[in-house]
């Protein structure tokens, strides 16, 4: 039954992305000036600044190399830069001002599935593309949306049976308390059940919290081996802090997060982190020409001190996605566009990246990396191929927890 179901909601989307109409069709007009707008949509203050400003500064240094390339389609990229400020109805305020007053093309940006969810309705009434640069819990494909962080199957759900390849029998989930985490454990949940896991606990805080101490204890008291990670911004911080005080920061508990990355582990530091887990689809670590000059070019623009991680790489090449998709289809217009971007491979730092037409979303591969003394990652594990997500997990029945808005519901 519950194959059927996500066959249903694949053959829908397959639709709704091949057809080049909408209802109420508001294309960004090709025009006359030598430049076109695009919209950089990220926190650059509250909780979630600590994660998105550095998104921003990735996105701007793509439109950049393509402005210093000579432009696209004989125009200059010109990026509207507005402040989500870690708050959804602002984040829906100022997807609506891009589209609206400043007419842009398409927008970069969001980092929480409660900022792309709130925003959502915004792109998909008024035909506007935005690219999402982050890892989120799947349940979702729209016409609208390009997908270049990972699905659950590209990175939550290859994560959990790395634990239990390493003989891990008791989970504790814990995670900031909005979509993105509650939807990512529902998936968790049912894949601990059908490995016969034993889930000892889960616990969720408000993004922003700082105060985890009675958290920490209730993981202590289950006697967890594993604790899954889906806490956000700078409450991680704390979390660790506090793991850490009480002994939990052991190679006996191991924690495997799936929003810390470079950037995080810099900020929360390194000797209370190192030895600990996280998932990605890219690490800074990473060997490779492409990846090794796209580092000088992040440090040389924005400091030495800078380090690159999943996130950001992933908005940078979401830009240069959405530039060919615009070489491809000749024009700027937003059906044009989107019909044109399935397809389109762009060779990333990560390696090659695709979309994938009938999702949406990038094919892309799998990496675990240990923080280290140094404050990278060491990948310990890494697939040996790609992945094509899988947005409507099997292991879960898709009604009770697909949002309103997606493709598939239209």
């Amino acid at each position: 039954m519950v194959k059927s179901q996500s066959f249903l909601f694949l053959s829908l989307i397959i639709l709704g992305f091949t057809s080049c109409s909408s209802n109420t069709s508001t294309s960004t007009a090709e025009s006359d000036s030598g430049s076109v707008k695009v919209g950089v949509l990220h926190s650059l203050s509250g909780t979630m600044a600590i994660s998105e400003t550095d998104c921003k500064n990735a996105t701007l240094m793509a439109i950049d190399e393509i402005n210093a390339a000579g432009g696209l389609l004989g125009k200059k990229i010109e990026a509207v830069v507005e402040d989500g400020a870690s708050d959804w109805p602002t984040f829906t305020e100022k997807a609506t001002k891009l589209i609206d007053n400043d007419a842009v093309a398409a927008v970069f940006g969001c980092w929480t599935s409660s900022s792309r969810k709130a925003v959502l309705p915004v792109f998909e009434s008024k035909n506007n593309l935005l690219f999402y640069p982050v890892q989120y819990e799947g349940m979702e494909a729209s016409k609208n949306v390009v997908y270049t962080g990972a699905a659950p199957n590209q990175q939550i759900l290859p994560a959990v049976d790395y634990l239990i390849g390493l003989g891990k029998k008791k989970f504790f989930l814990v995670g900031s308390d909005y979509v993105f985490p509650r939807t990512a454990n529902k998936i968790i949940k049912a894949k601990l059940a059908k490995a016969g896991v034993e889930l000892v606990g889960e616990e969720y805080a408000p993004l922003g919290h700082t105060e985890f101490a009675t958290m920490v204890q209730k993981v202590k008291a289950s006697g967890a081996d594993a604790v899954l990670n889906t806490i956000n911004g700078d409450s991680n911080i704390g979390f660790f802090k506090q793991m850490a005080s009480n002994g939990l920061v052991s190679p006996k508990v191991v924690c495997m997060s799936f929003s810390i990355a470079e950037v995080e582990l810099k900020g929360i530091g390194v000797d209370i982190m190192k030895d600990q887990l996280t998932a990605w689809n890219y690490f800074m670590s990473m060997p490779g020409e492409k990846n090794t000059t796209f580092i000088k070019a992040y440090q040389a623009k924005y400091g030495a001190d800078k380090v690159t991680d999943d996130p950001i790489e992933a908005a940078y090449f979401g830009v240069y996605l959405w530039a060919e998709a615009v070489k491809k289809a000749g024009t700027f217009e937003t059906d044009k566009v989107r019909q044109a971007i399935g397809g389109v491979s762009y060779d990333a730092p990560e390696g090659k990246v695709t979309v994938d037409p009938v999702t949406n979303h990038t094919i892309k591969n799998f990496m675990i990396g240990k923080a280290n003394a140094q404050g990278q990652f060491d990948i310990v594990f890494k697939t040996d191929t790609m992945i094509k997500a899988e947005p409507f997990p099997a292991l879960v029945t898709t009604q009770k927890v697909i949002a309103p808005g997606n493709i598939a519901a239209n």
